[in-house]
């Protein structure tokens, strides 16, 4: 560091400690377990022993800012000397007093030598298993052992049954990631704010990137606002000789007219659908249809509130002129007789107010995101009576919704419809792990949909008028069943978790003692009719599915180097189109009829043009794995052979509660991950060929990768969190690929 970050890094470690520390001065053990933010003792333990040089049993000011400084600024082989005394622990009397780090000559010693100098496989292990506790990773005990023996045998030079520094330094330089970025977590606990983020940068909305990849959105938008200002001017001089609060009020009135129509419009899911097949997807931002739907709803608040707050003010001018009405006359009656249908235009103009605000409200993100879909939902529905209050209200809005209407009417028609037309049944469940529900769908014959397409469904037993959205996570090659990944995250979704979730026992006993044999036949069409395991059930319950709709991913095909990123539950639209992929990887490979070697041909064709897709899948913790696990084994099954170009499909797995391989807690246990993942061909926590990677991935590298690597153009397809997609699309913009985020 510069000597002013490193007087910036004093006053920062200074600050913490005092507040930390309290009255007394100094930090004990339970307050530096707590500020490490460690889940072990085990590791608070050790760096405790090794900062406290005095054995006073507590750390100072001084010790901490010495004690760090070293670690900061000392050589490589202290901090690997460091790290060789965390983990040489004898361990049957393990104390935090056993060793000292001696601040005079700045060097790590032993000063109570109760650590025999070397590591053995027992040593190890007990760090090893405290490494996955901290990582939050669930092994079986032989699995530990496993681990233990190839991180031991491997460091273990002289097979002597321990390891000393000298061979523990060299297991390391096999691993140049961890020695390049080696950062001991006890040095870098209390560092201060990133200084990179708090230099100014040009805002990316500024940069020439940004502009050229939201090129379609932009210009919309300035179409678009252009076209409001025209309104709104046009209107204003028409009606000059009402006063100015007048001429405002006409003029927020006629952009109304205009906005409460093209939010229907942003919502003819089938016609966008359509229109994604048409040249009109290059020239119309058609994936952006959500995020232009929400624009235009802020408008419609913001013209509403300009257009009543206009009306008040003129009217409250009236009734001081001329006296004939009161201003709440003029508001809340139909006196003034204001208004084409029987004087009704303030009144229902006050009811569309309230109306458009609570809508507002209610489709906000912290609404939607905290488990109560239902809130949205049902106040969206308030649409059909806006609309009917807009005809009463506005004599010239009929003439703006009628063509809109009939095609949006004419859509939710065929909706019903199609969702009507055949009985559908859900045939099959699977509860799996992070209660995820895995509905197996009857497919209609002449259900036909993309890789990424999504439908509404609707199942009566859970909530009998209820439609949510749902990504169809079976690819379209599979002719017999429609697939569909429900994530428990709100009221419906954890109702219909929970209703499959029933005991045999109790639909058993329901059957024996309240129905007929009529009774029976009938609840085999609305229950649970088999079991196969506590987790996976046949059954035959009736629902409807509206759709198939179109997303962005629909453009994956005509992508030649493809990124998929998925966060959590957000993999289910990638399930569909990787499945697909390797349909039609399949369908090109070509075996060799004199020997037992395989290839892909590399052919570009109108179905697929695609020569190299990334699949990158985001989870918390292991748990959340293990239901996606048997399709990606299948997928690394496909490519079993190696390419002469390289692997068609890279998948790139990542856990974020597992600590990186440059902390000091965890870099034992990556390097035991690695060894055994070598030895066995197999990942030890997903099963999986590929390797997990601990922590969250450096985009900048990532993408700097898949740069190099010049496949063709560069399509990066996103399905997570929000906050998430706003650092991806940003990388993108640097990098100078397409973004499509999954919305619907």
């Amino acid at each position: 560091m510069s000597l002013d970050e490193d007087a910036r890094w004093l006053e920062w470690v200074t600050k913490q400690f005092e507040s930390i520390a309290g009255d007394d001065k100094e930090i004990d053990l339970d307050e530096f377990k707590t500020a490490l933010k460690v889940k072990e003792s085990f590791f608070a333990e050790r760096f405790f022993a090794l900062f406290d040089s005095d054995g006073s049993g507590s750390i100072s000011l001084d010790e901490l800012l010495k004690a760090l400084n070293l670690l900061i600024h000392g050589s490589e082989t202290d901090k690997l000397r460091f790290l060789f005394q965390v983990y040489d622990v004898d361990v049957h009397h393990c104390n935090y007093s056993i060793f000292r780090l001696d601040l005079q000559s700045e060097t790590i010693k032993h000063i109570c030598i109760v650590g025999s100098g070397s590591i053995d496989p027992d040593e190890l292990r007990t760090v090893l298993k405290s490494c996955l506790r901290e990582s939050a990773i669930s092994l079986p005990e032989e699995k530990l052992d496993d681990l233990t023996l190839a991180l031991f045998e491997s460091a273990d030079k002289d097979n002597s049954g321990s390891i000393t520094f000298e061979e523990l330094k060299a297991e390391l330089e096999n691993f140049p990631e961890v020695m390049e970025n080696l950062t001991i977590s006890a040095a870098n606990w209390l560092k201060p704010p990133d200084l990179e983020q708090n230099r100014r940068q040009t805002p990316r909305y500024l940069t020439r990137a940004y502009w050229h990849n939201n090129s379609r959105k932009l210009l919309f938008l300035c179409a678009y606002t252009c076209l409001n200002i025209l309104l709104f001017i046009v209107a204003m001089l028409k009606n000059a000789s009402g006063g100015v609060w007048f001429m405002v009020a006409k003029g927020c009135g006629q952009c109304l007219n205009l906005n409460c129509t093209f939010i229907m419009v942003l919502m003819l899911r089938r016609c966008i659908t359509w229109l994604r097949a048409t040249w009109v997807v290059r020239v119309l931002p058609l994936d952006q249809s959500i995020l232009l739907h929400q624009i235009v709803g802020y408008a419609i608040l913001i013209f509403t509130i300009a257009h009543t707050t206009a009306h008040v003010m003129n009217f409250a001018h009236l009734s001081e002129r001329d006296g004939t009405y009161k201003l709440w006359e003029y508001l809340l009656t139909t006196r003034p007789g204001i208004g084409w249908v029987n004087g009704t235009a303030s009144v229902t103009g006050v009811v569309l107010q309230v109306i458009i605000s609570l809508m507002v409200v209610c489709s906000s993100t912290f609404v939607r995101r905290s488990g109560h879909f239902e809130v949205f939902y049902w106040s969206h529905l308030l649409y059909i009576w806006v609309w009917i209050l807009l005809v009463v209200h506005c004599a010239n809005f009929w003439k703006w919704f009628v063509v809109p209407g009939v095609v949006f009417l004419v859509e939710k028609l065929v909706g019903i419809a199609a969702s009507r037309m055949g009985g559908l049944y859900i045939i099959e469940v699977n509860l799996l792990p992070s209660k995820v529900t895995h509905l197996v769908i009857k497919r209609p014959p002449f259900f036909h949909f993309k890789p990424g397409d999504y439908v509404y469904i609707n199942i009566p037993v859970i909530a009998k008028y209820e439609w949510h959205p749902f990504t169809i996570s079976s690819a379209p090659e599979q002719q017999d069943t429609l697939w569909l990944h429900v994530r428990s995250m709100g009221q419906w979704t954890n109702r219909l978790f929970e209703y499959f979730k029933q005991s045999e026992n109790q639909v058993v006993s329901t059957k024996r003692l309240t129905a007929s044999l009529r009774d029976r036949r009938h609840q085999r069409r609305a229950q649970l009719s088999a079991k196969l395991s506590d987790n996976h059930r046949y059954c035959n319950i009736k629902c409807y599915v509206d759709g198939p709709f179109g997303t962005p991913t629909r453009q994956i095909f005509a992508s030649e180097h493809a990124v998929l990123i998925g966060a959590g539950i957000g993999i289910t639209p990638f399930a569909s189109i990787l499945q697909s992929i390797m349909y039609r990887y399949r369908m090109r490979k070509q075996n060799c009829p004199n020997c037992n070697y395989s290839w892909c041909e590399t052919i570009k064709d109108n179905e697929m043009k695609l020569r190299k897709v990334d699949f990158i899948w985001i989870n918390r913790d292991q748990k959340s794995f293990e239901w996606f696990v048997s399709l990606l084994t299948k997928l690394e099954m496909d490519q079993a052979d190696e390419e002469p170009e390289g692997r068609f499909l890279e998948m790139h797995m990542y856990m974020t509660s597992a600590l990186s391989k440059n902390d000091m807690k965890a870099i034992g246990l990556q390097m035991a991950l690695d060894l055994l993942a070598k030895k066995e061909k197999r990942d030890s926590i997903t099963g999986l060929r590929t390797r997990t990677q601990p922590g969250r991935p450096e985009w900048g590298k990532v993408f700097q990768k898949v740069a190099e690597e010049k496949k063709g153009k560069v399509h990066v397809f996103y399905c997570g969190s929000p906050a998430l997609a706003k650092l991806i699309k940003a990388q993108c913009e640097h990098f100078g690929f397409n973004f499509y985020k999954e919305n619907f």
